[in-house]
């Protein structure tokens, strides 16, 4: 079986890295990679292969940054060729990116068969571009593979064929439980000064890139206040994504010593950060499940979350964009009475194999598209 891999961003690069694993344990697969280019910043996406012991993709559209339909448009220009070049027998694809949608919908047109790792996760937030991203690549594919039961729930009521739809876990986890111990080597808080004589110092850890909260210098001066407060308590570490870097230079706002502002970090080592902090606040998806694996407090920065066993289950609370919920949970964090969590049902490490074998199973075959003129 041939397996056309996509990745676009370093949120794939996590999440693909132990499914290549799987495929490449299998001597009746071959795995082609396919890097879009979405992210192709050494710091945001090339390090990551270094790190996780990713092969440099076969393929690599060098799509670059640029507006949403601009890049989406791009990808879909350049994998074409690909795929009549290629002829794979599935098109897999992970995650919510631009990346994700602009392969599925060039391989439905191709009649090829798409898997989609992550499937069914909904914030039911259509001003978010990640939300409609993943409306229409789960529209598009035809095997839906979920990391947890409210996933489930809503691809069957978004009318999804029950046998489409297969539950096997999360292949972020799998990741994180296979690079844990290595990561935990870095020497990155050592370097940040909060190892004192063997003992790490409590502290948290920001992480700031929606549009949603950047993208307006009103909140995301607002967010920064409610941080500097907690900086007050414990320094907080934020690893600042280029593009919050320029937003915060635009706020033009001095800031609280105590908060760290430092360049973006390799996989493992935010993965030791993450794994030692105290507390985490962020709006990104994929750090809550982090967190809610390493069993670390999470302050999710959002009204909503598409990964609702984070909260239900692990240790996410969603504490939105105002001070006045953000300082209280702060608080009960630091005070030891916050929630525990649990690890979610089949967050085990072994999703990708899961995933593999059924593929394997299904054995996709590609159709014939229809041809218009």
């Amino acid at each position: 079986m041939k397996i056309l891999n996509i990745v676009g961003a370093r949120p794939n690069l996590v999440k693909i890295a132990p499914l290549l694993k799987a495929m490449l344990s299998n001597n009746r697969i071959k795995p082609i990679l396919l890097h879009t280019g979405q992210h192709y910043d050494e710091k945001l996406s090339g390090i990551f292969f270094e790190q996780m012991a990713i092969r440099r993709p076969d393929i690599n559209l060098d799509v670059g940054s640029g507006s949403q339909a601009w890049q989406t448009a791009e990808i879909l220009k350049r994998i074409e060729p690909v795929l009549v070049e290629q002829k794979p027998d599935v098109v897999l694809v992970v995650g919510d990116v631009n990346s994700t949608m602009a392969a599925s919908l060039a391989a439905a047109k191709s009649g090829i068969p798409i898997a989609h790792v992550e499937a069914g996760l909904r914030s039911f937030d259509r001003s978010m571009p990640e939300e409609i991203n993943r409306v229409v690549t789960d529209a598009l594919a035809d095997y839906l593979f979920v990391t947890e039961e409210s996933a489930i729930k809503n691809l069957l009521k978004e009318g999804h064929p029950r046998e489409q739809i297969h539950f096997v876990g999360n292949v972020m986890i799998d990741a994180l439980q296979q690079f844990l111990p290595l990561a935990q080597q870095s020497r990155i808080l050592h370097d940040l000064d909060v190892v004192k004589n063997g003992t790490y110092l409590p502290f948290g850890v920001l992480t700031l890139h929606r549009p949603a909260n950047v993208d307006s210098l009103d909140t995301l001066g607002r967010l920064l206040s409610a941080v500097e407060s907690v900086a007050d308590k414990i320094p907080v570490i934020f690893p600042v994504h280029p593009r919050t870097r320029q937003k915060l230079e635009d706020l033009g706002k001095k800031h609280s010593p105590r908060l760290r502002m430092i360049d973006p970090l390799g996989y493992l080592e935010f993965l030791h950060l993450l794994s030692r902090a105290c507390l985490v606040l962020t709006d990104s998806g994929g750090i809550q499940e982090e967190t809610t694996a390493l069993g670390v407090p999470c302050l999710t920065l959002r009204e909503n979350t598409e990964r609702p066993v984070t909260v239900t289950v692990g240790t996410n609370r969603i504490v939105g964009q105002d001070p006045n919920r953000i300082l209280p949970a702060v608080e009960l964090i630091l005070s030891g009475r916050d929630k525990t969590g649990q690890i979610p049902e089949l967050w085990d490490g072994h999703a990708a194999t899961r995933t593999i074998e059924i593929l394997m199973r299904l054995n996709p075959k590609p159709r014939t598209p229809t041809s218009v003129d």
